[in-house]
Order: C-alpha cells, then sequence, then structure tokens
C-alpha cells in the first residue's frame, strides 16, 4: 500500500512538471509580445531578450491608434463581424440541431451524416468555390462576404444537436400542455437551458471570426474593409518588418478574445461535458 502511494506521488508529481512545463512554453511566447509592444523597434531587433523594457514607451500604441488611420476601422471591422457571426450561429446552428435531435422528418438521419461528412472536408478546400459564390452574388469587398460564410457551422449543430438529445422531454411536454408552439417551447424553454452549450458555442464561433485570415485575404481587397488579422500584416514592409506596431496591434487583437473567454468560462466547462464532447 505505502508502495502503490509512493508510485502515485511521483505520478502526480510528474504530471504536474510537465504542465508546468507547457504553460512555460505556451506563456513565454506571450509574455514577450506584451513586453514588446512596450519597446521601441530599436531594442527589439536588437536581438537581446529581455522582458522587461530598458526603454519602456506606450508610443506604439498612440502610433497605431492616431497615427494609422484605418486601425480603429479595422478594430471595428473585426468587431461588428465577429459579433454578427456569433449571434448567427447560435441561432442557425440551435434551431439546426434542435430540429435534428427533437423533430422526426424524411431525411433527417441523411441530413445528419451529411453534417457529419461536412466537418472532414478542409476548410481551405472549399474557400475557392465559396469566393466564386461571393463573386456572383457580387458581394467582394463587402461585410456580406465576410458575414455569410461564417454564419453557421457544421461542428456547433453537432454539438447542438448532442446536447438537445439529452434535453429532458417532459419540459418540452409541459410547454405543448400550456398551448407553446415547436417554436414557443424551442425559444423559451430549450434555449434558455441550453446556456451551458451556448456558452462554448459563443468562445468557439467568436475566437473563429475573430481570428479568421484566409476568408478576409480572399473576398477582401479595399483596405478599408480588412480586418484586424490583414490589418497586422500591413506593418511588414518590404525590407523591414515593424514589430514594435506588431506587437501592440496583437496586444489590442487579444483583448476581446480574452474578455469573451473570461465571461463565458464558468459555463465552458459544463457546455462541453453537456454535449459529450471530450
Amino acid at each position: 500500500m505505502p508502495g502503490s502511494m509512493q508510485r502515485f506521488a511521483w505520478s502526480r508529481a510528474i504530471l504536474y512538471a510537465l504542465l508546468v512545463l507547457y504553460a512555460a512554453v505556451t506563456l513565454v511566447p506571450f509574455l514577450w509580445a506584451l513586453s514588446s509592444s512596450f519597446k521601441p523597434l530599436e531594442e527589439i531587433v536588437s536581438g537581446k531578450i529581455n522582458f522587461i523594457p530598458h526603454q519602456f514607451t506606450l508610443q506604439n500604441y498612440y502610433d497605431i491608434f492616431v497615427k494609422e488611420p484605418l486601425f480603429l476601422r479595422w478594430l471595428w471591422n473585426s468587431s461588428l463581424i465577429a459579433v454578427v457571426c456569433t449571434a448567427a450561429n447560435i441561432l442557425f446552428n440551435s434551431m439546426a440541431g434542435y430540429a435534428l435531435a427533437r423533430i422526426e422528418f424524411p431525411g433527417n438521419r441523411l441530413m445528419f451524416f451529411l453534417i457529419l461528412a461536412v466537418q472532414m472536408i478542409p476548410g481551405q478546400l472549399t474557400i475557392v468555390p465559396a469566393y466564386l459564390i461571393m463573386k456572383n452574388l457580387e458581394l467582394l469587398n463587402t461585410y456580406g462576404a465576410l458575414m455569410l460564410p461564417m454564419m453557421a457551422n457544421a461542428v456547433f449543430v453537432f454539438l447542438m444537436r448532442q446536447f438537445f438529445l439529452q434535453f429532458p422531454r417532459e419540459l418540452e411536454e409541459a410547454g405543448e400542455m400550456d398551448g407553446m408552439t415547436r417554436f414557443g417551447i424551442f425559444f423559451r424553454v430549450a434555449l434558455p437551458l441550453a446556456l451551458p452549450a451556448l456558452a462554448a458555442q459563443t468562445i468557439f464561433s467568436f475566437m473563429a471570426a475573430w481570428n479568421e485570415f484566409l476568408k478576409p485575404l480572399m473576398f477582401v481587397s479595399d483596405k478599408s474593409m480588412f480586418t484586424l488579422t490583414l490589418g497586422l500584416n500591413t506593418f511588414k514592409g518590404q525590407y523591414i518588418s515593424f514589430w514594435n506596431y506588431i506587437m501592440a496591434a496583437s496586444m489590442v487583437f487579444t483583448l476581446p478574445a480574452l474578455a469573451i473567454y473570461a465571461f463565458f468560462n464558468r459555463f465552458f466547462i459544463k457546455g462541453i461535458t453537456f454535449t459529450g464532447i471530450k
């Protein structure tokens, strides 16, 4: 018995050591980027690695907000696209997941298997057909081109279906006895009680839309329509990269995602558990 306890203690110690090492590997680059956002360009490119700036400055943030005329527009574009796409995903994916889980209709299982098949197709393979569709609809260089392809997601439809499969039917039957329609049951009973799954979906949807680079790169060419992901690339010149501006803009880019995760984190683990995804 003492031997097994000792082995358990050693295994936990090794596990914690690996977790600390992994945390350090992932945290150190972020801390370096945060530190570099307060350094002048000369200190960053000097080749010396220091986490405490020798010449602390806020000039980088001043330059990107004040001297870069389009930075606030890029921030607005990213925020608008992320918020609208997240709201659309919450609504459409939840409705589709509920229909697949609760409504028997011809082709229900076929539709579900098609959704599973869509998850196996890399997004890079669909970018050219999506571009041609946006071009034929004359939506290039518009918010529509940036939003429409990201307003629904097969992964989140599957996630919501898994949640609603475990949703108690008794609550829906109680709603029917009160005279609610199918839409009433969905919006007034099922959806409010799906908060854990919706929180998990909100985090994933927002991060996907906020970090998207390939679609904006393909669908827009007007600089005023750039998102922050594309705008960061404009700080790279032919002969020099302005790493001080890139790091400062990256910190601004990171804050909304951290805020969304921090706010919905309390529901996140519960949502993943309820939907059955490991």
